[in-house]
């Protein structure tokens, strides 16, 4: 094992960063509960999450200044404080997106997202260094600070990566999970009362089946967040919310009414045929709606997109 895996691993196993992350992530959680500000942290009406997306910015324009700095000369010292100004703008709604998914991991996730956040605030720190000091005539303190603020980020950086390709935090959990394409039976017409919900199992996949208004809907069982129950979770007004983050699908199509779920959860149609309520994956372009054919709810369905918990 390299050392930088070496290195990430004793992160993972460093049970004492616990007693700052724990407090911290309490802090952010309450936070971000207001549904406004949980949906656009979150990247809800985005369809994936927002905070990897702003990570290019600072990391751009951090980089960029860096190789001014080093080989572009007099003429190009504007253009590299520019630059660094604008990385530092770029941090902030960045860091801010950060903490809010950083605040829905536990164990190894919440350590290593800690030290993550860590590097990028001593990043951003150096920074704001360097650009004082660059307006104050200093370029070649103002330099040495960029240059060892870019070494910050680069060490955030790479804990970043692990934390999304390695740890596969805010990957989709439905990502690589595809339903039936043929009418499937899951379940006795009757063994779903008026209210009910019920875990069916149909193509290896695990269907949430819910009646109301007395008719069948169906979603993956599976939170697409982080993996939660959805079938442990509470139903009221048409829609699902998980019980480990609060992340809410509407049952009529899917779609997430309140984050920090960023992708719609995956939806069934539904049928009653021969006293067995039956699902499959819509075919393309089929509109959501009632099977009048049939007297059973339909769910808007679309093809797939590419743990652990918290208390919400």
């Amino acid at each position: 094992m390299r050392m930088p895996q070496k290195m990430v691993r004793r992160l993972e196993r460093a049970k004492s960063l616990d007693g700052v992350a724990k407090p911290v992530a309490k802090v952010v959680q309450k936070a971000v509960r207001p549904r406004p500000v949980r949906n656009t942290l979150s990247g809800t009406n985005l369809g994936h999450p927002l905070h990897p997306s702003l990570t290019d910015v600072p990391i751009g324009a951090w980089t960029m200044a860096a190789l001014l700095d080093a080989a572009g000369g007099r003429d190009a010292e504007q253009s590299a404080d520019l630059l660094i100004g604008t990385g530092i703008a770029a941090a902030v709604p960045t860091a801010l997106t950060g903490l809010n998914d950083w605040s829905d991991t536990l164990g190894k996730e919440r350590r290593v997202g800690l030290v993550h956040a860590l590097g990028n605030s001593a990043a951003l720190s150096l920074y704001i260094a360097s650009l004082i000091t660059r307006m104050k005539g200093d370029r070649q303190t103002g330099k040495a600070l960029g240059y060892a603020g870019l070494g910050m980020m680069a060490i955030g950086a790479y804990l970043g990566g692990h934390l999304s390709f390695v740890r596969g935090v805010n990957v989709n959990r439905n990502a690589w999970q595809e339903g039936p394409e043929e009418w499937t039976p899951v379940l006795g017409e009757h063994d779903l009362a008026e209210g009910d919900h019920r875990i069916a199992e149909a193509g290896g996949v695990q269907i949430l089946l819910h009646r109301m208004g007395g008719k069948v809907y169906a979603l993956d069982a599976t939170c697409g967040h982080m993996g939660g129950p959805l079938d442990e979770g509470t139903f009221e007004h048409g829609c699902v919310t998980c019980p480990w983050h609060g992340s809410t699908f509407r049952f009529s199509d899917g779609g997430v009414v309140r984050g920090p779920a960023s992708t719609p959860q995956p939806c069934y149609e539904t049928r009653i045929e021969n006293g067995r309520v039956e699902v499959r994956m819509p075919p393309v372009g089929v509109p959501a709606g009632p099977a009048e054919e049939h007297g059973a709810g339909v769910g808007r369905g679309h093809r797939r997109q590419p743990a652990h918990t918290s208390a919400f």
